[in-house]
């Protein structure tokens, strides 16, 4: 059967450099490294030939074997099982969620959808159990045809490889999202020597130079273009070049090749051959059994697979991709059908019926309503096992054999939902347009409306989607009051996110249209919460503090299920932001982070990570916050997705790093402005402000809050920025300008009576005071704030008492407020605030050693991270789960933190981590 596979012949001429990588690849694999690799080149490159070559020399490793295949692309998983299928007997061994997610994602039980990141953990996790009897090497050929949820689980698997003697070696065409940050090799064609020699091997006799060059010329050096070239082209034809004409294009001169081939079978042969391509599975009995209902005898075989075209075993080969590609076209559209029904009939509607499926509809010309119901079947089995993109593509594929128009539409909005789920946004918009040349009933219309404005959230448009959301909320009033309900707050959450970059809808919009809906007497959750949050900004956070406060008492806590905290807890810390209640904004967070690792959203766990460690950094525990980034980069490294960069910004910020906040605030605009993310903007201004103050460049300061206050002029983040444009009002002699923001303060940081909020209002104050006034304010801010977490703000309150005391003259006081701040400041890492107070206290006449703060750290943010987890009493396979990591490459991490703390084991990690902090 290898024989047979794509592109064998001549394919390792001149691949010496490739034949080294591997030497390279397949040594640090039985070593017991992880490796992974990337070959890519144009059809007939030669890739295949390379991938046998590397599997044929994998002398001690076990190798799995995956062929992509375009008619599987819509079959979920259907690459993944050609995977994992050996090693299923191990299953069991993997922790329960794991096991439990990959049996669904296969069929093999029954049980909620899983998260694609759940069973890229358990593939991880069992490849890793796999090689700890003998090495693996995983080869995925084609991988431009791997269905979308395999590619996926692969991508991810590759990219958290590390201690596993485990290598993955992919070969594909294009390059694929899913293999970003992968190493690649890219395959080009043979140079012009290796060209020359491999087509004089394939002919018989001499050739003319001119055309022997105009050949390799024209196939840029690809040995399946010159081969299929060759084979299908007499020798006079060859005669002074006259059979290539410049205007054909190397893929359509390969294919060429094929159709010649396939015109010189029988008429039987080649409907043999069409019907086999149809068919995706390669099952031989399969074909025959449709051959047979179609009168194609066993001969018809022969004159393919003596003509090196095809083989017909166990399973069908074909000799390469395009090959088959061009079999299945050369089919009439009449003759496809037949072959699809045919293969629809000998398909077992219990054990493939998905399959079945997809045939049956491929056999239908019209409108076909059982067609098309058996085809939303076979989408609603792909969502069960994770698979939105298979599920899109059964949805759409049923609208368009609906013959009801109104479920026509029902199926098309549900396959665009679908494709919303699955990341495809351009075909999600695609299928919304197809629909409007159908009228839409008020429904299906809301629908359409709050997909579109899903997508411009989901997709970055930032500054569209509160206009498109608040639209389909209004809609969805005279309909669905919860639904229209839950709607209000995406395009509130929308809002926030766009600020002062929204095209339309505001905050301010979104907040007086929610107000006009109706109450309840019994208001549920997505009630409760739309009202308090819109009240805060329709009538201010004064009148709404109780409602505001009702919310984060549900939240604040443990007793709220999994699923409410996952649907409603972000929406609930934005309550504990207005009501400047950090304290419970941080218990909520962190509640939220549990839960979303819990479930595997690994979407959605970054974005709640960013805020997490924003508000930690807050505290002023900057090794947590360490942590908690390392986390958020470690998933967005494993799924590809982009880091939200809060919590480094605003640490840096803290810590005084002028140029690494530069640098962030620099990439983070950038994305933020064309991404529609006024929201980020304002947190920029914010955070460069509070640097800026440390640094003593009060007018900087005054510039960075003044923008945060003009980007977003909302409850939140903007209004952080008051007490640092208080502060840098105060220092560049602006008093009305820190009048004013102390007033607007007051406003919106009284209303919750909580400390910090009272705490950063009387420093404020104090800042705007004189005398004695003045002295009891601060003495009201540190009171306050000592009552809080917020350690660097009460840091700064020390800090801004001594220099006040000292202007005043009062030094011996001043100084025991700035030796106060001073080593608070130290001992958190704030270094540009340090340097504020270590500067004042020698104007008092005190002098200070000037103490580096050392942020130098001999373990790496991962491996502190590692070692943080398993202080806390966490497993390997535990910490594995929450950083997407297999056990083992915990245990190697943890391994080298022993031998950097000089330990032994997990016993003696607390106190030797406790040792280095201090």
């Amino acid at each position: 059967m290898s024989s047979m596979r794509p592109g064998r012949a001549g394919g390792l001429v001149g691949r010496d450099s490739e034949r080294e990588a591997f030497t390279r690849l397949l040594d640090a694999v039985r070593a017991g490294e992880s490796q992974v690799l990337v070959l890519r080149g144009d059809a007939g490159i030669g890739k295949s030939a390379l991938l046998d070559n590397l599997t044929s020399r994998a002398t001690g490793l076990r190798v799995l074997r995956v062929i992509g295949m375009q008619s599987e692309i819509e079959l979920v998983f259907a690459a993944l099982h050609q995977l994992c299928g050996p090693l299923l007997d191990r299953v069991g061994k993997l922790p329960a969620p794991q096991g439990d997610a990959l049996r669904t994602a296969f069929g093999l039980s029954d049980g909620p959808a899983p998260k694609p990141f759940m069973v890229g953990l358990a593939v991880l996790g069992l490849l890793s159990e796999a090689a700890e009897d003998q090495p693996l090497l995983c080869v995925v050929d084609d991988h431009h045809w791997v269905d979308r949820a395999s590619a996926q689980v692969l991508g991810f698997v590759a990219r958290r490889l590390a201690a596993e003697r485990v290598g993955v070696v992919f070969g594909t065409r294009v390059a694929a999202e899913e293999l970003a940050g992968i190493p690649e090799l890219a395959v080009t064609g043979l140079s012009a020597r290796d060209a020359h020699a491999l087509l004089e091997s394939t002919m018989s006799g001499s050739m003319d130079a001119r055309v022997r060059d105009q050949i390799v010329a024209e196939t840029r050096g690809n040995p399946l273009a010159m081969l299929e070239w060759a084979r299908g082209t007499t020798w006079n034809r060859l005669a002074g070049g006259f059979g290539l004409p410049d205007a054909v294009t190397l893929s359509s001169r390969i294919e060429d090749g094929f159709r010649r081939q396939l015109a010189a079978m029988p008429d039987d042969t080649c409907r043999l051959l069409q019907l086999a391509a149809a068919d995706p599975s390669g099952d031989a009995a399969l074909v025959w059994k449709a051959a047979s209902a179609l009168g194609i005898g066993l001969s018809a075989a022969t004159p393919a697979v003596e003509a090196g075209v095809a083989e017909f075993s166990t399973r069908v080969w074909f000799r390469h991709p395009l090959l088959r590609s061009v079999a299945y076209r050369s089919a009439s559209d009449s003759d496809r059908r037949d072959i699809h029904r045919a293969l629809s009939e000998a398909t077992d509607p219990t054990l493939d019926p998905d399959r079945r499926a997809w045939h049956r509809a491929r056999a239908t010309v019209g409108p076909d309503d059982d067609a098309a119901a058996d085809l939303e079947r076979s989408a609603a089995r792909a969502q069960a096992r994770g698979g939105p993109a298979a599920a899109a593509a059964f949805l759409e594929r049923a609208g368009l054999l609906s013959a009801d128009p109104r479920q026509r539409i029902e199926r098309l909005l549900a396959a665009a939902q679908a494709n919303l789920q699955a990341g495809s946004y351009d075909s999600a918009l695609g299928l919304l347009a197809t629909m409007e040349v159908d009228p839409l009933d008020p429904p299906q219309h809301a629908r359409a409306d709050l997909l579109r404005g899903q997508i411009a959230f989901a997709s970055g448009s930032g500054n569209d989607a509160p206009a498109r959301l608040l639209r389909a909320a209004i809609r969805l009033s005279a309909l669905d009051l919860d639904q229209a309900r839950e709607t209000f707050l995406a395009a509130w959450i929308a809002a926030v996110f766009a600020g002062g970059l929204a095209s339309d809808g505001d905050l301010a919009e979104v907040s007086r249209a929610a107000q006009r809906l109706p109450r309840s007497v019994r208001p549920g959750k997505p009630e409760q919460i739309l009202h308090a949050l819109s009240l805060a900004i329709t009538a201010g956070p004064a009148q709404a503090a109780p409602a505001l406060r009702e919310v984060v008492d549900a939240f604040d806590g443990t007793t709220e299920s999994p699923e409410d905290v996952l649907r409603w807890s972000w929406l609930a810390h934005a309550a504990a932001v207005a009501l400047w209640d950090h304290g419970a904004w941080r218990r909520i967070l962190g509640r939220n982070a549990e839960v979303v690792r819990c479930a595997a959203a690994a979407d959605l766990l970054p974005v709640v990570l960013s805020a997490l460690g924003a508000v930690t950094a807050w505290t002023g525990d900057f090794a947590a916050t360490a942590a908690i980034v390392a986390e958020s980069e470690a998933v967005c490294q494993a799924t590809g997705a982009t880091a939200w960069s809060f919590a480094p910004i605003i640490l840096a910020c803290l810590r005084g790093d002028r140029a690494g906040s530069e640098a962030l605030v620099r990439a983070t605009l950038e994305v933020a402005t064309v991404t529609g993310n006024g929201g980020a903007i304002t947190f920029c201004g914010w955070a460069m402000a509070v640097l800026h103050n440390g640094l003593g460049d009060y007018e900087e300061a005054v510039i960075e809050a003044v923008r945060a206050r003009e980007t977003s002029p909302d409850i939140f983040i903007a209004n952080w920025a008051l007490p640092e444009l208080v502060e840098a009002a105060v220092r560049t002699g602006r008093t009305e300008l820190a009048r004013s923001a102390v007033a607007q303060l007051e406003r919106v940081a009284m209303a919750g009576g909580t400390e910090e909020g009272l705490g950063l209002v009387a420093r404020s104050r104090a800042l705007t005071s004189a005398g004695e006034a003045a002295r009891q304010l601060y003495k009201e801010a540190i009171a306050r704030l000592a009552r809080t977490e917020l350690r660097p703000e009460l840091a700064r309150a020390y800090l801004l008492f001594g220099e006040w005391l000292h202007r005043e003259g009062l030094r011996e006081e001043a100084r025991e407020h700035l030796r106060t701040a001073h080593d608070m400041f130290v001992g958190m890492g704030t270094a540009a605030f340090a340097e504020r107070a270590r500067r004042e206290l020698l104007a008092t006449g005190k002098r200070v050693r000037r103490r580096q703060i050392d942020q130098a750290d001999a373990l790496t943010d991962q491996e502190a991270l590692i070692a943080r987890l398993a202080c806390d009493g966490r497993t390997n396979p535990e910490i594995g789960a929450q950083l997407f990591l297999s056990a083992r490459t915990v245990e190697w991490h943890l391994r080298k933190v022993f031998a950097k703390l000089d330990i032994g084991s997990r016993r003696e990690l607390s106190n030797a981590l406790a040792q280095r902090a201090r």
